[in-house]
């Protein structure tokens, strides 16, 4: 296993929010059903969805797990030369009262908007538990992959609090300045005004309006201590 090439498909794994996910059509019995959701990675590094109960989609997961996730490079101009990352999953959906909490806290700071329907409507969080991956970085590089995944030694579980959450705190509360250099080191507007929403060891997630974009450490990071490090360095860095 090449890991560049891993590293490529994590990247494009965390840089997106959004993807195609193919169902086995109840309906249509032998025939793929699509639907575009947005997702986030949990605690785990899966994917991270939440869907409605009525939907198709849903249906066709209730009577076939097997499934998968295309998730492709965003406003690509040639779609085919761009990198897209296919997962192979099966989805379960979440049970337990702890982990639906932790999994809510997660994607209502990815995806806010979300909290209404959720609490309106009957949906239920989801998440895809990786069987393989297929990474596509251009023509003619192809590639099956495993470990794609990689677990979020920050993110809080069912089992245990994490420390992502108050991070998140820290530099929303306290750090606005450094949140506004890192929209302009990813070449990004000043308005409207992000927020940090994620991190992970390699690097963190903002939320701008409706957009979610990804920032990469210099370096990866296993201790909190780490991270701050790694985030001062981005606030004083003049490039990415």
């Amino acid at each position: 296993m090449n890991p560049e090439v891993n590293h490529n498909a994590r990247v494009l794994l965390l840089r997106e929010y959004r993807g195609v996910l193919s169902t086995q059509s109840k309906a249509m019995p032998g025939f793929p059903f699509g639907s575009a959701v947005p997702y986030c990675l949990d605690e785990q590094g899966w994917p991270l969805i939440l869907i409605s109960r009525i939907a198709q989609h849903t249906r066709n997961l209730q009577a076939d797990p097997r499934c998968s996730l295309l998730v492709g490079e965003r406003d690509a101009d040639d779609v085919q030369a761009a990198g897209r990352l296919t997962l192979l999953a099966e989805a379960k959906k979440l049970e337990d009262g702890q982990a639906i909490e932790a999994a809510s806290q997660r994607y209502y700071r990815y995806f806010p908007e979300s909290r209404d329907y959720h609490q309106a409507h009957d949906f239920d969080f989801w998440h895809l538990q990786p069987v393989r991956w297929r990474y596509i970085g251009g023509f003619g590089a192809i590639h099956w992959l495993d470990g794609v995944e990689r677990a979020n030694p920050f993110a809080a579980s069912a089992q245990a609090p994490g420390a992502e959450d108050s991070m998140i705190e820290h530099m929303n509360g306290d750090h606005r300045d450094a949140i506004a250099h890192y929209l302009e080191l990813a070449g990004l507007p000043a308005e409207p005004p992000a927020g940090m929403v994620g991190i992970d060891s390699e690097g963190c997630h903002l939320r701008q309006g409706r957009q979610l974009h990804w920032l990469p450490f210099a370096q990866a990071c296993a201790t909190p201590l780490e991270v701050r490090q790694a985030l001062v360095a981005l606030a004083r860095a003049s490039s990415l």
